[in-house]
């Protein structure tokens, strides 16, 4: 992390949002917010001359909005960018993750009151995912291509990555658990969307995201694949062929006879829902049969459940070093020895396919 406060472009074109936001960051020694815009044109104007480490937008802007600022930055000026939005609408749920697929890295929900006893809270938070954001590196991503651009944290330990000619399979798989944190909508679409229709098992998911963004993520992942993409409904049976997340603010667990169950009980290696929740449930009721892959994020949540599968004979997979946004679950899952295979994210939907004969 920079050691000088970490330089903060908002591009925002709601005077009473911005004036919030910045008072919020402002509030932070962490934080030095070098510039406004009230559009995507007035901030490309800016960031040459100001250079900051992290650009903060809006998605909806006249004159040039956030999906197109994105794709200028990502080709002019590469930097890791934060989205600061209302949540995701029920008539416009794309846009969000259409942002993010072009370069953008976290989502933060916008603050909508200017009250005092919501400041600590929103600024919290939202320093925290800054300042994670000022540690990844990005890669210039030309206009003219569509592919995502690369990303990466920078002065991490590398760890070999190695693409297996086969994997070693002790059962045959009959579920998939899949965790992600920041990162973790574009590696998932990376993954999911390759899949066919009739997937032969069920995939439960564990992602965090800010409250308000989960129902945005599910439509945009399930206009991306061919899979059916929802969020989890408590006491069904996870089917084939259907990729169930976990709710806001509820553990997503298996019960006795195999059903989705919902469990509010605190926080888990800092969240709720938890990744490890997940994969320890999981493990508990399919042991050998449990499929964990463990995605991009900060933090440690899921390497415990990561090794609870690798335990229970069942088989894991971590997102390797240069294909994550942040190399911090994969890393701790991995340091504990809960990783058995260790690969890029765009070789794991491939590789599903290759463990389960398809």
């Amino acid at each position: 992390m920079p050691q000088t406060p970490i330089k903060i472009l908002l591009v925002e074109d709601s005077p009473v949002a911005m004036a919030i936001l910045q008072k919020v960051l402002q509030s932070s020694q962490e934080i030095e917010i070098v510039g406004t815009a009230r559009n995507g044109k007035e901030a490309l104007d800016l960031i040459p001359q100001l250079d900051p480490h992290v650009i903060c937008t809006d998605f909806h802007m006249a004159q040039m909005d956030g999906l197109e600022l994105t794709r200028q930055v990502m080709a002019k000026y590469p930097r890791p960018i934060l989205v600061i939005s209302n949540s995701v609408q029920a008539d416009d749920p794309k846009n969000i993750f259409n942002l993010m697929q072009a370069g953008a890295i976290d989502i933060f929900p916008k603050p909508t009151t200017g009250l005092p006893s919501d400041y600590d809270r929103v600024r919290q938070s939202l320093v925290t995912k800054i300042k994670v954001l000022s540690g990844v590196k990005v890669f210039t991503k030309p206009l003219s291509k569509t592919v995502p651009s690369k990303v990466e944290i920078v002065q991490t330990p590398s760890i070999k990555t190695t693409i297996p000619k086969s994997f070693k399979v002790t059962a045959p798989i009959k579920i998939v658990a899949i965790g992600a944190s920041t990162g973790g909508p574009q590696a998932l679409q990376k993954i999911l969307s390759p899949l066919p229709k009739d997937f032969p098992v069920p995939i439960i998911c564990t992602q965090h995201i800010s409250e308000g963004f989960l129902q945005g993520l599910v439509d945009w992942l399930a206009s991306e694949c061919r899979l059916k993409v929802t969020i989890a409904t408590e006491g069904e049976l996870p089917l084939p062929g259907t990729v169930y997340f976990a709710p806001d603010n509820s553990h997503l667990e298996l019960n006795s006879l195999g059903k989705l169950i919902y469990k509010a009980s605190g926080t888990v290696d800092g969240h709720c829902p938890s990744v490890t929740v997940m994969f320890q449930s999981a493990a508990k009721f399919y042991s050998k049969a449990t499929l964990g892959i463990l995605l991009t994020g900060m933090g440690k949540d899921g390497a415990a459940g990561m090794k609870a599968i690798a335990q229970a004979g069942g088989m894991t997979i971590a997102q390797d070093e240069a294909s994550s946004v942040v190399f911090g679950m994969p890393k701790e899952a991995i340091a504990i020895g809960g990783a058995q295979y260790i690969l890029p994210v765009q070789e794991i939907a491939p590789s599903l396919l290759k463990i389960l004969n398809l």
